[in-house]
């Protein structure tokens, strides 16, 4: 077999594989997104695999049917609490990152070390503490005190973001420190136009975290009328499917979207973000 012949069948066969895998990806979606149609709305009652009755009525019901199930109102907590976390642990991350690639102080080695081994814990093993703190604040059953867990949680992760600040030179640091720029007025003119990408990275991460989270939600919002969409959703029973299935593919639209439009800057941040510190 001469090498060209190798060459069409080595990318067959990867092309052949790629498909099954992102059919085994897809098609769980695609069975979500067509469960949402179904006119039965009965996850047992569907007939076949894929119901053939079709219907729009789990998204009207979603927005109009809202004494038992206020979908609007999880949807507002759920931006309120996604927005807010968002900006803070964008500001926390990047001002992190920023400090621990750009300054050198003693205890910098031992904090990155500290950092990366905190980093290797699952978080629901803080979930005791974390609802014994909320409880002494006072922030349980109230949307601030997720925001503000997920904004203090959020610099732990400033490694990406440290790799991408670490790939600007520092001769521009130094001219701009020659001709008499404070370290405040080198972040504000220079690193923050230089790091667009990473700042779009950091706030869609830091965004879509909260905007699907399930389990500190669960953990600490009791009252219904302070749910957000993911537990909202998860206290629906089988006879209401198309209206779980409608709601998680409306919530995850906005997500889709967003990737689509900053897919170029995520990428590059990402990948400029990936170097070693």
């Amino acid at each position: 077999m001469n090498a060209k012949a190798k060459k069409v069948l080595t990318a067959l066969w990867t092309y052949c594989l790629l498909i099954i895998v992102a059919f085994i990806f897809v098609f769980p979606c695609l069975w979500l997104v067509m469960g949402s149609f179904s006119a039965t709305g009965n996850l047992y009652n569907i007939d076949g695999f894929f119901d053939t009755r079709l219907s729009v009525d789990a998204f009207v019901k979603l927005f109009t049917d809202t004494k038992i199930y206020d979908y609007p109102n999880w949807l507002l907590n759920t931006f309120i609490v996604a927005s807010l976390s968002c900006i803070l642990s964008t500001v926390l991350l990047i001002g992190t990152a920023y400090v621990m690639s750009y300054f050198e102080f003693r205890a910098r080695k031992p904090l990155m070390k500290l950092t990366l081994v905190l980093s290797m814990f699952p978080s629901f093993m803080g979930m005791t503490a974390v609802y014994l703190l909320m409880t002494q604040f006072n922030l349980l059953n109230n949307l601030l005190g997720l925001v503000f867990i997920y904004s203090c949680t959020a610099p732990l992760g400033y490694l990406v973001q440290k790799g991408f600040f670490d790939t600007i030179p520092h001769s521009i640091y130094e001219a701009a420190r020659i001709d008499g720029a404070t370290n405040a007025r080198i972040f504000r003119t220079i690193t923050l136009p230089l790091a667009k990408p990473m700042i779009v990275y950091t706030a869609l991460t830091s965004f879509t975290w909260p905007w699907s989270d399930y389990i500190l939600p669960k953990l600490l919002l009791s009252e219904e009328s302070n749910y957000t969409v993911a537990v909202g959703l998860m206290g629906l029973g089988e006879e209401e499917f198309s209206r779980f299935a409608a709601g998680s593919v409306f919530i995850a639209v906005p997500i889709i979207v967003l990737y689509f439009v900053l897919a170029k800057n995520m990428v590059t941040g990402l990948t400029a973000g990936s170097v070693k510190g």
